[in-house]
């Protein structure tokens, strides 16, 4: 039986991944977790005991990475810092966990000869405009415009050079915006649905007219799983559901589904820098590994988000009051 460490684990993505995994397979997971603000050990609730387990700790932390990997098959690298906001306000923890975690991870999993897979983020391509017909591939340059995206790209190019002067076991993905379950309230879509729940007017940056290439987080679980058992060592696969919606749109269908009128949002002061479009090209990944996204419909993935949200009121609440305060702090 395959064991999976899975770093970041209790955050976002990498629940859901976990939920996936366990849901999916018979493979047992490790997942190795800082429990910053942003992970959450209620989003692994009620996983089986005889295949998953939770280890509190900091992948910056080498001695106790050295341990897990030598313990477990594949290592899954989900841990990130990764809210724009926060970088552009001290980019600081952004260097520590995703440069100098991401490279005690792969010297770990050097030492250990263990398959690893990254994960990353289409941010550090940078953006397109709004009129631009591109989408970003494999071989789009990089341009990371924020303390997050270049330290995010900072390790995809760790782990490409590991590949190549160590021979690390490695692949990459490169994946547009989630949404889905245990997302925390600070990101867009769960803090305007939390709002509108609340009675809050939806705040929107700017003109709202930033486009993001939207994927549900069980598609990006099954791509990777897909990528791990069936991935070129070395290669990278960018993974996207042809999903792209402006800001402004999402926030008027996220309205529409909570019997709101569409136009009752906040415009607030746009973000320093702000990237205006970002669109993932996953044709590789869908020729070569036959991947396809089972969420093609936002609509419809939207409304079972919106469902999550309301039906787990005390999973996101405790978090609630703490990120809006932050937000009127900042003027958002």
């Amino acid at each position: 039986m395959q064991k999976l460490l899975v770093t970041g684990g209790a955050g976002f993505i990498g629940s859901n991944f976990v939920h996936y995994v366990m849901s999916n397979t018979d493979r047992r997971v490790t997942v190795l977790d800082k429990l910053t603000y942003a992970g959450n050990l209620e989003s692994l609730k009620d996983l089986p005991g005889d295949r998953f387990e939770f280890v509190r700790g900091d992948v910056t932390d080498a001695a106790l990475v050295d341990a897990l990997v030598g313990e477990h098959d594949v290592v899954v690298h989900y841990a990130a810092e990764s809210h724009n906001d926060n970088s552009l306000h001290d980019p600081r923890p952004f260097l520590d966990t995703n440069i100098i975690g991401t490279y005690t991870l792969i010297e770990a999993a050097r030492k250990h000869n263990k398959r690893f897979h990254h994960i990353s983020t289409d941010e550090v391509y940078g953006d397109l405009e709004l009129d631009d017909p591109e989408r970003f591939t494999e071989s789009t340059p990089y341009n990371p415009s924020s303390p997050y995206s270049s330290t995010k790209a900072g390790s995809d190019l760790l782990v490409r050079a590991w590949v190549r002067s160590f021979g690390l076991q490695a692949t990459i993905s490169n994946c547009s915006n989630n949404y889905g379950p245990y997302q925390h309230v600070e990101k867009f879509i769960p803090r305007q649905i939390t709002n509108v729940i609340d009675g809050i007017r939806p705040k929107l940056y700017g003109k709202g007219e930033n486009v993001r290439d939207w994927i549900h987080a069980n598609d990006h679980s099954s791509a990777v799983l897909t990528i791990i058992d069936q991935g070129k060592i070395g290669e990278t696969y960018l993974i996207g559901a042809d999903g792209e919606k402006n800001n402004k749109e999402v926030v008027e269908l996220i309205l529409e589904h909570l019997g709101q009128p569409s136009d009752a949002y906040d415009h607030v002061v746009d973000r320093p820098g702000h990237d205006m479009r970002y669109a993932i090209d996953s044709t590789k990944l869908r020729n070569e590994l036959g991947w396809t996204p089972q969420y093609s419909n936002f609509d419809a993935g939207i409304e079972d988000t919106i469902r999550w949200y309301r039906e787990n009121e005390s999973w996101w609440r405790p978090q609630k009051a703490a990120t809006e305060a932050k937000y009127k702090e900042q003027g958002q």
